[in-house]
């Protein structure tokens, strides 16, 4: 039976247990350390008024609006942005990760580090900007949807252990949904597919406003993230197609 489902892997069992190992062993010490960095309470609430501040200065401090509209919608609204929150971060991006490798072999390692970056830089901006995201500002009118109408919520014991609760900026929800939507999106051949995929990060990025958990200016900082992630990427693979051909010229 294993042999059988190895035939479907595009290097065998050892190279998709490799590739487990790297992305759960960088899952585990990407949670200790964003965990370590998101102790500092007073600087977190701080810089969660700044945000508040500048977005109410720009006259967009648009979230509440769209805590609004889904509160007032019907539960079916805000049971979709409750659960795109906990399962866009985690089970819809390793499952695409997993389709990317199977089906899309050629293009895994690019996906795959492109993911990577983009965490690890997002994990320097938790440590020098330990942000509180709007959940925690009830008093301006903010609403913890989770709280409100979800089991799983981030007083839920394993969320609290698993999580630094003053990591909103930036998004990494937005960020690693730009990634994996625009990666499926050039992958993916039906066109509705293709659709469905774009829209992906547009949903994210609603459903992360809507629930409280960020504000847009976290949204913007986590796509800028992410884009500098891929042109560092980009950047290196260019640097060492070029040594390649400067070693191979004659």
């Amino acid at each position: 039976m294993l042999a059988r489902l190895g035939r479907f892997l595009p290097r065998g069992w050892s190279d998709l247990a490799l590739q487990l190992g790297i992305w759960f062993g960088f899952a585990a010490v990407y949670q200790l350390a964003r965990g370590l960095s998101g102790r500092d309470t007073l600087a977190a609430f701080q810089n969660g008024r700044h945000v508040i501040d500048a977005e109410r200065g720009l006259h967009a401090l648009v979230e509440l609006d769209l805590q609004r509209v889904i509160l007032h919608t019907g539960s079916l609204l805000l049971a979709a942005v409750n659960w795109t929150y906990w399962i866009a971060q985690f089970v819809v991006l390793a499952l695409a990760l997993l389709w990317i490798y199977i089906r899309r072999y050629d293009a895994f390692h690019r996906v795959r580090n492109w993911v990577l970056a983009t965490n690890l830089l997002a994990l320097v901006g938790y440590a020098l900007i330990p942000t509180a995201p709007p959940r925690m500002f009830p008093d301006e009118g903010f609403v913890d949807t989770l709280a409100a109408a979800a089991s799983l919520n981030h007083g839920s014991s394993l969320v609290q252990l698993a999580s630094n609760q003053y990591a909103a900026m930036p998004s990494v929800h937005a960020a690693d949904a730009l990634v994996i939507g625009l990666a499926m999106a050039m992958l993916v051949r039906t066109r509705l597919a293709k659709i469905l995929w774009t829209l992906w990060p547009g949903w994210v990025w609603f459903s992360v406003l809507a629930t409280g958990n960020h504000y847009w200016l976290d949204v913007a900082a986590g796509v800028g993230v992410a884009l500098l992630a891929g042109t560092m990427l980009a950047w290196v693979q260019e640097r060492r197609l070029e040594g390649l051909v400067t070693t191979r010229a004659p």
